[in-house]
Order: C-alpha cells, then structure tokens, then sequence
C-alpha cells in the first residue's frame, strides 16, 4: 500500500516537472518573440487587388508606308487638302503656285470690291433672287468665323464670292448703272479663267492620310523588308527623341493611315527570348497604350532589335519620326503582394498571415512577379495532391484572402 502511493507520488512529481518545464519554455519563447519584436519590429501589409506587369524603357523609330509626292519642288504648293485629311485615290491634295498667281487675284479681290461698291444704295432693287443671295451671303460671313479648316474656309470664301457675281449680274440688269457693273463682271471672269489655265493641279496616287511633313527620310525607312534596320543603322540616322518633322513648302505625302510600325532596339531577357507575331503593349510618349505585333527581330549579342506594328493612332504618330515608348512585355491581375513577402521552402512559395497575432504559414503559387510585386493565388485541391502534399495536409490547408495581413520579410521559423 505505501509503495502504491510512493509511485502515485513519483508519478505526480513526474508530471508536474513536465508541465513546468513546458510552461517554462511557452514564457521564454514568449518573451524571446516579444524581444525579438521590440528590438525588429514586423511589418505587415495588407493584400490588396491589383496588377503587376513587366516593362522595358527605349526609344522608337516611327516607320510607315507612305508615297512622297514631289511633282515640281521649286513652286510653292497650296494646300487644298489640309494636314492630316483623309483622301481617296485620285482626289485633289493640292496646287502650284503659278507665278502670275498673286498678281492676277490681287486685280480679282480688287474688282470685286469695284462691284460691291457699284451695288452700295441699290436699294430699288427688290428682286427675290437678289435678297436671297443676300442672305445666303449673310449667313456664310456669319459661319466662316467657326471655322478653323483651312479648306472649308476657302470653299466658304468662294461661295461668297460666287453670291456677290450672281448678285452683280443681275443687278447689272434692273439698275442705272448695269453697263458699268457688267463690265467690272467680265473683267473678273476673264482674270478667274485665266487663273484656271494656269492652275496645276496635283492628285493622290492612292488613299491615305495627307501629310506636308517631309523629313527625306520617305524612301530611306521603307517598311517592304526590315532587314537593313540594326542598332548601328537606327543611330546613325542622329534623329532627336520628340523632335517634330517640319512642313514642307513644295512636297507632300501619302500615309497609310491603317498601320505603321515602330524599330527600337532592347537588352532584356524578355527581348531576347520573346517570338515574332507575339502581341504586347506600348505606351508611347503620348501616354497612348497601344497593342503591338512583333513582326521582326534581330538579335545583336548583347542587344535585340524588334520590329513592332501597330494599327491605331497612326495619325497622332505622323509629325514624330523618334519618340519614346515602353515596352509592357506581360501584365496580370489579381492578388498583389510585394515580393519580400514570400519565403521559399523546398521549392514552394510561402507567406505568414497574421490574424490577432496568430500566425499561419499559408502556401501560395506565384502567377507572375517583377522585381518589387507578385500576383498569388491559391493552389486547388488536384495542384496540392500533385506537389506531394498528403490528405491531411490538403485537409488543414489554409487559403490566402483579400485583405489579409501577411508579414514582410518572414522567417521559416515562423
């Protein structure tokens, strides 16, 4: 019996020895995370929707399909036309300047101020056709203020002009004075027809957009075969990143307003390894994003030349022939979380969430990361059986979440 109740004892010692031992350890290890937290604190960030994406800074050579027309360079040409308008094949872009022109519309403009002075106080004159021409006359002086197309302002100066003739004429035949005004009409009409004579007129070779911005680099960055484009080639042409071609006096040109493409020269590894016909993303130095098809590369030791086509704001890209462009060679979506967040344990990705100071290792699989952010989701049930994990590993595996709190550089032992 004394024996019994000595081995309860012992028992009992036993026991009280472990406990303590284990209680003694919890307050050490407490006191050694509070410790290690007073002398490091640990930053949490929160996970957050959002994007990561992977971009290379350059420079972009804008190449296009265009025709430079250049029928006669030493007349000065006048825009019929304006910059930027489309045309169809065989429309009118523009004229020359014939020599006598400036004097024949001087003697023009100053007959027709003759006949307009001739009409002041005709006030007998109660035609209907002559106040409809009036009004019509009217309401163009009051529409030509709103515009600021070069070509609908001329055509409205014409319309005017051609109301004031009409008016002319048939005032010639109600008033005293028709004889004087009749004459002054004829004078103007012969000058206008031998305005016309001499007019050359200058017609679109095919459709496109029209553009009096030369740069003499039209047949010199031809898009039929890429091949001649390299690094030394796209240097050599010593073109300033923005710099704005300027208008020519005495050339114009077709551009092929669908499409153009943009040379630039990169050293990533995504440069290097990514395949023609892929599609990224450019921001151009508009702040424009466009999509891009790869459609040439090159590759230069060190260095890749790539040929991008795109096929949008090609007219905002006509005045600028280097710009600079970004290149965004991927881009995802979803759970964003700054890469120092994650450790790495046996070849998986884990990050720490803290919940109320609980801490739990959670593993992620890593979608896509540059060198500051990743974008994570959660492993499904069939991933976790193929990395190994066994059921009940699967059974206690914890999800990540939006909004959680995950630790910023976590430790394994965690």
């Amino acid at each position: 019996m004394a024996k019994k109740i000595r081995k309860k004892h012992t028992y009992k010692k036993i026991i009280l020895t472990i406990v303590s031992i284990l209680i003694i350890s919890f307050i050490i290890f407490g006191l050694y995370s509070i410790g290690k937290l007073i002398i490091k604190p640990t930053d949490v960030v929160v996970v957050n929707q959002g994007e990561v994406y992977s971009e290379e800074s350059s420079v972009g050579y804008v190449l296009r399909d265009e025709i430079l027309i250049e029928e006669n360079s030493e007349k000065k040409l006048i825009q019929i036309k304006t910059e930027g308008e489309k045309v169809a094949k065989g429309e009118i872009i523009y004229r020359y300047n014939t020599p006598e022109e400036d004097e024949i519309n001087k003697k023009i403009q100053d007959l027709t101020m003759q006949i307009q002075e001739a009409l002041e106080g005709q006030t007998d004159l109660l035609s209907s056709d002559i106040k409809a021409l009036e009004n019509q006359i009217e309401s163009k002086l009051n529409s030509i203020d709103k515009k600021n197309n070069i070509q609908n302002i001329k055509e409205y100066k014409n319309d005017i002009s051609t109301y004031i003739t009409k008016k002319a004429k048939i005032a010639g035949s109600l008033s005293k004075s028709g004889t004087y005004i009749n004459s002054l009409i004829e004078q103007k009409e012969s000058l206008e027809q031998q305005l016309a004579l001499k007019v050359e007129y200058i017609y679109a070779p095919v459709s496109g957009v029209v553009s009096y911005r030369t740069d003499e680099l039209e047949q010199k960055l031809t898009t039929e075969d890429f091949s001649y484009i390299t690094s030394e080639f796209l240097e050599n042409l010593n073109l300033k990143v923005g710099q704005v071609v300027n208008t020519s006096n005495n050339k114009c040109k077709i551009v092929n307003n669908y499409k153009c493409y943009i040379a630039t020269v990169l050293e990533s590894e995504e440069a290097q390894n990514i395949d023609v016909n892929k599609n990224v993303r450019l921001r151009v130095s508009n702040q424009d994003i466009l999509k891009a098809k790869i459609i040439y590369k090159q590759k230069e030791k060190d260095k890749t030349v790539i040929v991008f086509e795109i096929n949008k704001n090609v007219e905002n890209l006509i005045e600028h022939r280097k710009i600079s462009i970004d290149v965004i060679w991927w881009e995802e979506q979803g759970l964003k979380i700054p890469k120092n967040t994650i450790y790495y344990d046996d070849g998986l990705a884990y990050v720490v969430r803290n919940r109320a100071g609980y801490l739990e290792r959670i593993l992620v699989k890593v979608i896509e990361k540059n060198d500051f952010y990743c974008i994570v989701n959660n492993y499904e049930t069939e991933e976790l059986s193929k990395l190994g994990l066994s059921t009940e590993e699967i059974a206690r595996h914890k999800n990540i979440n939006l909004y959680d709190e995950i630790i910023v550089n976590p430790e394994i032992n965690m």
